[in-house]
């Protein structure tokens, strides 16, 4: 339900359908126009919505003078309201900063992660129903684009959704049909006064860029974009409920627990996902996609369009013993009848005293007395995540395509045919990446096409 909010000289549309009476909920308010808006608008029908509300303000750390400002502002609005008010202040910057390396976070990203952890604290501590939060149709129109940009699947263009669901509580949005512009209309129209944050000018955020210099071009050629793509947003949430389902229900049929064992039956295995070959066979090619980024994602990981396709392609056209590493550990072994996909450690059944080190695609790094640089050629192959390089001890098993070899060759041989033994054998480095080893010391390996790799 729509539910229209009036004053003597201002209105503004908000989706009450998110609010039911008794419901106790906390505003969240930076002291922008958005956050403002929607305290003065729940809080004028509070009464007939049956609702307790409060103000939720988080100091990010971030902007100095400026955001102890906008502190005091929103502090100050809710005593005028005669409300509850609840603030918290983080340091973002550190919070960015304990991640390392490929996993680092940006500043935006951490301050998403720590003001959602925040919600929820407050959900949990038994005093809170719900969160609301001052998304509006331009945050909606931002989201999808900056989505498209990264080459979402369909679940990323839904956006922004009107509710996220939490163990704690729940966080609501329900400005998020209406323009920013009938935000500030509304505000002029109170005499409402609010805060701008001055970062929302920097164009070194991508949101930004997107805001003050994609979309006005873009709405050049349309000026009702934002609409169609907040509507957009609307069909693909839609349409993704029902695929979570649809997805489900075939990927029970299509996934077999465990390992096959002799005599027939099968074991329990961690950490292991198998697909059988000829049920995903009949499946049409958008749920043969689906099921393989389900039985992935169950194993804690995520996969782009380009590695999909590659999963697919083993498991309708692969041969028996034929395996794929599409990084961040995932592996892939095709069976007569069987796709099994496994997530495992880089240093997974590594004996005491072995050395591994990780290298970041493109990147350097030393070990094993050298120092390896591995830059980037041409079309990158596809991996599940940042691909990560890494060299280490040769292990039994281990194969590696020389040059001018007609296929590869076990490691163990090639040393034995190099006269290498004792310990310096079991010491011997490799360097591994994309599932396959490119360099070997002492030993000419074919190159791995996109890469050019420097060991010195």
């Amino acid at each position: 339900m729509i539910l229209l909010v009036r004053s003597e000289s201002a209105n503004l549309l908000l989706d009450a359908s998110l609010l039911k009476p008794g419901m106790r909920v906390a505003v969240g308010v930076s002291g922008g126009a958005d956050s403002v808006a929607l305290l003065r608008a729940l809080q004028e029908r509070a009464g007939e919505l049956g609702i307790v509300l409060s103000v939720a303000h988080l100091h990010h750390g971030l902007r100095g003078a400026e955001a102890d400002a906008d502190l005091e502002f929103a502090r100050a609005l809710a005593a005028r309201l005669g409300l509850p008010f609840l603030t918290r202040h983080v340091d973002v910057a550190a919070e960015a900063a304990k991640l390392p390396g490929k996993a680092a976070e940006t500043i935006e990203e951490a301050a998403r992660r720590v003001r959602y952890q925040w919600f929820r604290e407050l959900m949990a501590s038994g005093g809170l129903d719900a969160v609301a939060t001052a998304h509006t149709l331009d945050d909606q129109a931002e989201t999808v684009i900056a989505k498209v940009l990264r080459g979402a699947w369909t679940e990323g263009i839904a956006g922004i959704h009107p509710v996220v669901e939490f163990a704690e509580g729940r966080v609501i949005r329900p400005l998020l049909g209406i323009r920013r512009a009938e935000v500030e209309t509304y505000l002029k129209a109170l005499g409402q006064e609010w805060r701008e944050d001055s970062s929302n000018r920097h164009l070194t955020f991508t949101r930004n860029r997107i805001r003050h210099e994609l979309l006005p071009v873009l709405e050049e050629w349309n000026p009702k974009l934002k609409e169609h793509l907040a509507q957009m947003a609307e069909l693909a949430r839609n349409e993704e409920s029902w695929w979570q389902a649809e997805v489900a229900r075939v990927a029970a049929e299509v996934m077999l627990e465990g390992r096959p064992v002799r005599g027939g039956g099968r074991a329990a295995a961690e950490g292991l996902a198998v697909l059988e070959v000829s049920k995903m066979a009949a499946l049409d090619v958008a749920l043969q996609r689906r099921v393989i980024r389900y039985a992935v994602e169950r194993l804690g990981a995520a996969m782009d369009f380009v590695g999909t396709e590659k999963l697919r392609e083993l498991a309708l056209n692969g041969r028996a013993g034929q395996k794929c590493e599409l990084g961040a550990g995932l592996r892939a072994e095709r069976s007569h009848r069987e796709l099994r996909l496994s997530i495992q450690s880089v240093t997974a059944g590594k004996a005491e005293g072995d050395e591994v080190v990780e290298i970041p695609v493109p990147g350097e790094d030393e070990g094993f007395g050298v120092r390896v640089t591995i830059e980037v050629d041409g079309a990158q192959p596809s991996f599940v995540s940042p691909p990560v390089a890494v060299l280490r001890n040769w292990k039994p098993g281990d194969r590696v395509h020389l040059r001018h070899s007609s296929g590869p060759r076990k490691v163990k041989e090639v040393l034995e045919r190099m006269k290498v033994s004792g310990s310096e054998r079991a010491k011997w480095p490799v360097l591994e990446l994309n599932g396959r080893i490119v360099w070997m010391r002492g030993a000419a390996v074919e190159p791995e096409p996109g890469f050019r790799i420097t060991v010195v």
